[in-house]
């Protein structure tokens, strides 16, 4: 399906690895691409890897006009064998086809999605980086077809591209701040808060932004309804730790269905805790961190994985989360998780996937 044309001008081995010592995140890219192309009289077509440029697209491409986009993000590591496996690419492969086909996109058959996506960590694994960091992966669609008329385009570009990560938040491990956001909402019953599309975060940069004027890394956002339940953060799920109990907002339609949301509800089972998915009140969680019954907080998602919460802002002032620390549930999913991620612990749910350099 997809044709190779390597990099003429590849980054030569001494820069990549000065690039590498300190990536950040989203800044630093791989040599190539992949890309297809989706034509309603063609299908799925014109598969490339390929070095990655910019994209030419007409002034009247539908995307810009009508934003129909979607996207994933996953991750390649190295592993403890000194292999390279990427962690559940299939749910992020049945994932994008549903925000697909919430937003009237083609969907990439799973086969296809993988093989896409196993094309560029193979051509590009000399930039995963050792240690904590991981090969951050951005498969996404978009309209490209030129036409302002109001409907499904009949064109689309996929398109995979990577770059080398280390840790999300600055400080790497440390618990972070949140702001509860009282003017906006990030979603609606109905609407496309379960999909993975760029509207949904664009609509979110502005709490986002009042969150850092307030000194937070990250927005909380309360249900569009009544304004009172804790739905999502900007870009992570949420989890919040009693006595052996985590509860966690249930997937309403207006919540992103994490994976890794989905993959701490499975590792706290094992270990014996219960998880109940249902709703929590803003006030309740005030209530709770005050009374102590609320051990820990902590949000979860692929670029982050799992990040402790060590204090809450809002409008009316601010609360801690136990002693602003992350406690010893948070901190031993997350070493659980990543330990599976990178082939160091066993994987019992079989959810690693290698890639074979050939």
């Amino acid at each position: 399906m997809f044709t190779t044309l390597p990099h003429p001008r590849a980054t030569p081995a001494d820069l990549r690895a000065a690039l590498l010592e300190n990536p950040g995140f989203g800044k630093v890219f791989t040599d190539h691409m992949v890309t297809l192309r989706w034509t309603s009289d063609q299908g799925w077509h014109d598969g490339q890897v390929r070095a990655r440029e910019p994209f030419m697209l007409d002034p009247a491409a539908a995307v810009l006009h009508y934003a129909q986009e979607v996207f994933e993000g996953m991750k390649a590591y190295k592993t403890a064998d000194g292999g390279v496996a990427l962690f559940r690419p299939a749910e992020n492969a049945r994932r994008f086809a549903r925000s697909a086909e919430r937003l009237a996109m083609p969907a990439v058959p799973q086969a296809l999605f993988l093989q896409a996506v196993e094309a560029l960590v193979k051509i590009d694994a000399d930039w995963i980086p050792g240690g904590e960091g991981s090969l951050y992966l951005r498969p996404f669609m978009f309209a490209s077809e030129a036409f302002l008329g109001v409907r499904p385009a009949e064109a689309y570009t996929f398109c995979v591209i990577a770059c080398p990560v280390g840790a999300y938040f600055k400080g790497g491990a440390k618990a972070i701040t949140l702001w509860v956001s009282d003017d906006y909402t990030r979603a609606a019953p109905g609407g496309t808060g379960d999909a993975k599309c760029g509207g949904n975060y664009a609509g979110s940069l502005i709490a986002q932004a009042e969150a850092t004027r307030n000194g937070c890394d990250q927005v909380v956002f309360l249900d569009a309804a009544e304004h009172r339940w804790v739905e999502e953060l900007g870009g992570m799920n949420i989890f919040f730790v009693f006595d052996e109990v985590l509860v966690t907002p249930p997937l309403s339609g207006a919540i992103l269905p994490g994976i890794t949301r989905a993959s701490i509800i499975a590792l706290a089972q094992d270990a014996g805790l219960r998880v109940e998915e249902r709703p929590y009140g803003f006030d309740s969680w005030r209530a709770d961190a005050a009374s102590g019954r609320l051990r820990e907080v902590f949000a979860c998602g692929t670029a982050a994985v799992v990040a402790a919460v060590g204090e809450v802002r809002h409008a009316g002032g601010a609360f801690p989360i136990g002693d602003r620390t992350d406690g010893p549930i948070t901190r031993r999913l997350r070493e659980q998780l990543v330990a599976i991620q990178r082939g160091a612990a066993p994987d019992p749910h079989a959810w690693l996937h290698p890639v074979t350099a050939s």
